[in-house]
């Protein structure tokens, strides 16, 4: 079943891949932001779609305007599942910008490159995040700055959460529930040394997976005067409620697949 399920599955989202880049080489160029930001937001449905991933939107997420979404980090579709609800901005790591063919794609959808162990990258992130924000769109940030198996929270990286408290935007904790078969379950996370590949064999080869997405009250203005560093604290603490709620009683840690 599994080898029936990513034989079918795969080729579809080389397509959709190969679609993608077509569109952005020879599309995006000639249309609007608006127009793009609605392609990727399609796009980002559609994969999840190829992939069999089902995704319930529970709370209220911000829909208009500018704002940071943050939220924890489990897995590479962290990013298509968000975009599956609105068009986001994300922030990503530098390395991701040399990787081949994807590389190219994430840094023409709007994708923000971030070396932390650079003071200055740090703070031309700031200025991109604030050029976003004046054009109304939502960043996606991960604070925790890499992946867990879903089940808790690490500790966040603060720098990032300055620009929108400097400039009073939204900020909106999003916690990310991930299940397999109706548990909830870390066998889709993307941890460790486990290549990409796998986990593609792992998620396209299986079915039953579902994303929980909860979107919570945005933050108090009245934290902001605290900083970023409470903020961040605030908003964590925030997330991690939402992410073991639960998990006692229905989840499992699974076995990678072979």
């Amino acid at each position: 079943m599994r080898l029936i399920l990513f034989s079918i599955r795969f080729p579809l989202v080389l397509i959709w891949l190969i679609s993608c880049l077509v569109c952005v080489a020879l599309i995006y160029p000639f249309v609007s932001v608006a127009v793009r930001n609605a392609m990727n937001h399609h796009w980002s449905r559609a994969l999840m779609f190829l992939c069999g991933v089902k995704i319930n939107v529970l709370g209220h997420p911000t829909l208009q305007g500018s704002a940071l979404w943050v939220a924890n980090h489990v897995s590479w579709i962290d990013i298509y599942v968000l975009a599956s609800v609105r068009c986001v901005a994300f922030i990503a790591k530098s390395e991701i910008r040399d990787w081949p063919v994807i590389g190219w794609l994430v840094a023409k959808v709007g994708t923000i490159f971030v070396n932390r162990s650079q003071r200055n990258s740090v703070r031309q992130v700031g200025t991109d995040m604030q050029k976003l924000f004046d054009h109304n769109m939502v960043i996606g940030l991960f604070a925790e700055g890499t992946t867990s198996r879903g089940f808790d929270v690490l500790p966040f990286h603060s720098s990032l959460f300055e620009p929108p408290v400097r400039a009073g935007i939204t900020i909106q904790p999003v916690a990310l529930r991930f299940f397999h078969k109706g548990r909830r379950s870390d066998y889709l996370a993307f941890v460790g040394n486990e290549s990409l590949m796998h986990n593609l064999w792992v998620l396209l080869g299986t079915t039953g997976a579902m994303v929980e997405v909860e979107f919570m009250p945005p933050v108090p203005v009245e934290q902001y005067e605290g900083g970023r560093a409470k903020v961040a604290d605030y908003v964590r603490e925030q997330i991690r409620s939402a992410v073991v709620r639960g998990i006692e009683a229905g989840a499992e840690e699974e076995p990678l697949a072979a």
